[in-house]
């Protein structure tokens, strides 16, 4: 099944797809609730002219680094690197949820940064809580799949790492994290080897299977799990995809870039830059 918040006649609502088609679930809440509630979908009323928003205001967002690729990439113009910490700690930080927003939005160009760059993801919806989740446990935890585009200011987030405390303005800002289009159920696809895709402006810029990742989703659950309880609505991401980010290129969004992120299994999630701000 395949999962979307929408906007209709009746405002935002949750509903699925049935190919292109956006049908009703029949649900009067928000989609974290519908997933709290068991995703009791009873609906299947057709939605024309259905405009689908990011598929749910995350309770958290959590981003990984999993893909050794990328970091190798990023590291090789720095002359770093990757510290020996990372091939044995999922380590993580905190997104806003309040910064999301949905397919075929335009990103907003944040005032203070010249080098504006994109991240291809895969994220990890949980469905159902627990707290100290086993590995071989933590399946049975996540309601679904989606893209994740985790926005990044490159030259602020250059002088912000040397203070150590992550990043923080190279992330932060309205529209700086884009999820969808929709949600997948895990039947529908193979998260241990999906396929992930980027192309700006309809040429390839790369890309890379989450069979690479060295860290699985089970593994990124049990970590942040660790005696803390995950509930439904709660994103965790893979880090960038190998190739996923112009970062690793050394090139560089322009405004009016067209983005669009591909997963096997889950689609196309496609968003235009906006305008640089006047300074």
């Amino acid at each position: 099944m395949k999962y979307v918040t929408y906007h209709g006649p009746d405002g935002a609502r949750v509903g699925y797809l049935d190919g292109d088609t956006v049908l009703d679930a029949g649900f009067d809440g928000d989609m974290v609730a519908f997933i709290e509630a068991g995703a009791p979908a009873a609906g299947g009323t057709a939605v024309p002219g259905a405009r689908l928003l990011a598929p749910l205001r995350p309770r958290t967002l959590r981003d990984f680094l999993t893909f050794e690729g990328h970091l190798k990439n990023a590291f090789a113009g720095l002359g770093k690197e990757i510290p020996d910490e990372w091939y044995r700690v999922p380590a993580y930080y905190k997104g806003l949820p309040d910064t999301v927003i949905g397919p075929d939005e335009d990103i907003p160009w944040p005032s203070y940064t010249d080098k504006l760059d994109h991240e291809l993801e895969l994220a990890a919806v949980i469905g159902k809580p627990g707290k100290d989740i086993a590995p071989a446990d933590a399946a049975g935890h996540i309601f679904g799949y989606t893209l994740w585009n985790d926005m990044s200011a490159r030259d602020t987030q250059t002088r912000e790492l040397p203070v150590g405390m992550g990043p923080g303005k190279a992330k932060d800002w309205d529209g700086s994290n884009v999820l969808g289009p929709c949600i997948v159920t895990p039947d529908e696809i193979d998260a241990a080897d999906t396929r992930l895709r980027v192309r700006i402006n309809g040429v390839e810029w790369g890309g890379d299977t989450t069979a690479a990742m060295h860290f699985t989703f089970a593994d990124l659950i049990a970590y942040a799990s660790q005696d803390l309880t995950l509930r439904p609505g709660e994103v965790l991401g893979s880090g960038t995809a190998t190739g996923g980010s112009g970062l690793e290129l050394d090139r560089w969004l322009r405004p009016g870039d067209l983005i669009e992120m591909e997963a096997d299994g889950i689609g196309v999630l496609r968003n235009r830059v906006g305008p640089r701000p006047a300074r």
